[in-house]
């Protein structure tokens, strides 16, 4: 990040101002006259103050009292100039307000639709926090200097108007005047230089202790049951140390600023009084002109710090804005065609010589491949098992065949049409997808069954929960449909979250179903039932299942099996069992240890049984 206000800095955080500009001219427009109708009335009223002193406050004192039309005609000058001025601000802040968060807004939905419209592929590149960060604070940075913009644009006016007024009334003190502008912006200039470095690490390392303590509190299992509690403290602690030692060295400069700022015009003030009171001797000027720049020069401190304010904001607009556009601007989103998926029964599926890798680009060289020249096909209706070791790319085949992400050769086709050329949202509504790892909203049982089906009843949710082999658990619970199962479902257990997750997916009635090992956390006899019902159920769909069990591999009509991104074989689960011996490896393996627990527990009971006596 930049440490101050470079001259490259500044050009590019002209350019991000020029287009928050051109996105709300008018709203911009209104605001720069609210400030600058807030300008020229301040020092409007250094006039009018001086006007009242030399026509009302003096001849009062010398005259030993004031006409009442010589004070209600000065009561109501101040209160004009004071009501025009409060106009000037509420225009000038609610109109920048409302230009800041239409800016805001504007980039949160862009980042979010470009989140969805990039492949997976993409996100696997870029980290869930640094995604958050994108949507979140690095678009509040690129717009911060918006709020602040209109008020600098308006002193500048007061500004001119100030260095007009005093040298109209008496070039000699302007010329002290003009000596204070430039002692006030170097202060300024100063101070950007040493708190821009500083006010950056404190944000990076706000950043820093909200990543450890979310890290922390999104792993508390694992902390708590490995005992790191004290580490993590340790860890925490570090970094919030270093932000209170950021955020200390960020207060003394401004300590130290800000009474320096304030210093100088009153310094200005006495100088401007001295002058003057040897200029009215001399005849040159009256008490109320010296009245008038002295009040002008109290005013000097606030315009130049305004400024500072959207220049100590500009280096972090700048990064804000790149992030931004960073993510805006990526490549490789899935684009759509218009074809139609014809059809409501199960659907067909063909995967044509697929090749896919996880490089950073798409023609990965084929080393780094996950999936090399795969082919098969799945006729509709059919219930097909997909085996492999891990890393064999099970999972990455089933983001294929659902399309979130595309491969960098070959092709997936759903009823003969390749998915590349289907319409938007026609992928999802025809197929329906459950993952490894089950996600559960933090919301009621109906709700994460039916989420974005607003017009499922009942009825077809319950169905759902029985054909998944959860409605009995369902039932029991407080509520039944009704009861909130917390963050992540944590109120259940993993095979009731994989459940839910399962009638979520049967309740759209997919033509095509593809479960990734998605019943992992559920015993071999619901597995069972769930399997065996799919297969009886009048579900228009075609089943591919990612499958470790014998149990689950033996209710399909066939088995794929998959081994280092290539298909090396496929049959029944009998056919590959008698010729493939990778295959015989790893359906029996679960077996074999199993056999080889009980035959230990077998060899132990005698001993046991010695030591009772």
């Amino acid at each position: 990040m930049p440490d101050q206000v470079t001259p490259a800095t500044l050009r590019r955080g002209l350019r991000v101002l020029g287009v928050a500009i051109r996105a709300e001219p008018r709203v911009f427009t209104v605001a720069v006259i609210g400030s600058a109708l807030y300008g020229l009335t301040t020092v409007a009223s250094a006039w009018v103050l001086g006007r009242v002193t030399e026509q009302v406050v003096l001849p009062a004192f010398r005259e030993g009292g004031a006409t009442t039309a010589a004070l209600l005609g000065a009561a109501v000058a101040i209160l004009a100039v004071a009501l025009l001025k409060v106009l000037g601000i509420i225009a000038r802040r609610i109109y920048a307000g409302i230009m800041q968060f239409r800016l805001q807004a504007r980039d949160r939905k862009q980042v979010t639709q470009q989140y969805l419209r990039l492949p997976l592929s993409w996100h696997h590149r870029h980290p869930t926090g640094e995604l958050l960060s994108n949507a979140n604070a690095d678009v509040e940075a690129a717009w911060m200097p918006i709020a602040p913009l209109p008020l600098a644009v308006g002193v500048l006016v007061m500004l001119v108007a100030a260095a007009g007024a005093m040298v109209l009334t008496d070039l000699v003190l302007a010329v002290v005047g003009f000596c204070i502008f430039p002692a006030i912006a170097v202060l300024n200039l100063v101070y950007q230089r040493r708190i821009s470095p500083r006010a950056t690490r404190a944000q990076q390392l706000r950043a820093e202790v909200s990543g450890v303590a979310h890290e922390s509190f999104d792993g508390a299992l694992v902390v708590k049951t490995l005992g790191r509690e004290s580490e993590e403290t340790a860890r925490f602690r570090t970094r919030a140390r270093e932000l209170r030692d950021a955020n200390v060295s960020v207060g003394r400069i401004r300590g130290l600023f800000d009474p320096a700022l304030e210093a100088i015009p009153n310094l200005g003030v006495l100088v401007v009084l001295l002058v003057g009171s040897v200029r009215i001797e001399q005849g040159a000027m009256n008490a109320g002109e010296l009245v008038q720049i002295a009040y002008l020069f109290t005013l000097l401190a606030f315009p130049v710090r305004a400024l500072g304010w959207v220049l100590a904001e500009l280096p972090r607009s700048v990064v804000g804005w790149e992030r931004v556009r960073a993510v805006t601007c990526a490549t490789g989103s899935l684009e759509y065609g218009t074809a139609e998926l014809a059809g409501d029964g199960a659907a067909g599926l063909e995967v044509r010589d697929v090749r896919f890798g996880y490089g950073e680009y798409p023609d990965a060289s084929p080393g780094r491949d996950v999936l090399r020249q795969v082919s098969f096909a799945v006729a509709p209706g059919r219930t097909v098992a997909v085996v492999g070791p891990t890393g064999s790319g099970k999972s990455t085949l089933t983001e294929l065949i659902v399309r979130l992400v595309d491969p960098q050769a070959g092709s997936v086709r759903l009823d003969r049409v390749d998915v590349r050329s289907v319409r938007r949202g026609g992928i999802a509504a025809a197929t329906a997808i459950v993952p490894q790892q089950t996600f559960i909203f933090d919301e009621t049982v109906r709700g994460n069954v039916a989420l974005g089906l607003p017009g499922a009843d009942e009825e077809e949710v319950w169905a759902a929960l029985r054909l998944a082999q959860a409605d009995e658990f369902v039932r029991a619970l407080p509520d039944g449909l009704d009861t909130r199962v917390g963050e992540r479902g944590a109120s259940l257990s993993g095979g009731q979250r994989q459940r839910i997750a399962l009638a979520r997916a049967l309740v759209r009635r997919p033509r095509l179903l593809l479960l990734d090992d998605a019943t992992s956390s559920v015993d071999p006899q619901v597995e069972a039932r769930i399997l065996a019902g799919l297969r009886t159920a009048d579900l228009p769909s075609t089943v591919v299942v990612v499958a470790y069990r014998k149990a689950t591999i033996e209710l399909a009509d066939e088995a794929i099996y998959l081994e280092r991104g290539r298909v090396l074989d496929r049959g029944t689960h009998a056919e590959l069992l008698e010729r493939s011996s990778g295959y015989r490896s790893l359906v029996t393996a679960y077996e074999r240890e199993e056999e080889q627990r009980r035959l230990l527990d077998a060899d132990a009971e005698p001993t046991s049984s010695a030591v009772t006596l």
